[in-house]
């Protein structure tokens, strides 16, 4: 394990935190500074959930025998 995969929170973890600081940022009741702080946060979060999603579809294309090139299938959760 890396430095950067000990500092970093899971994808979990990462998404409920944001959506914790959503919450806080729509109720309006920061100061500039702490809702800029907030917002920076927020953006760190947000990149860490976009990097695990990246990572989990590339699984998926090798896993699945895709080339990267290949559009993934729609999932049909109907089934």
């Amino acid at each position: 394990m890396t430095e950067k995969d000990i500092n970093s929170p899971s994808f979990e973890e990462a998404l409920t935190e944001l959506e914790s600081l959503v919450e806080t940022l729509e109720h309006g009741e920061l100061s500039l500074e702490e809702s800029l702080k907030t917002f920076e946060r927020g953006v760190k979060l947000t990149r860490t959930c976009q990097e695990a999603l990246k990572q989990a579809e590339q699984k998926i294309q090798i896993l699945s025998g895709k080339d990267s090139d290949e559009a993934l299938e729609p999932f049909n959760h109907d089934g």
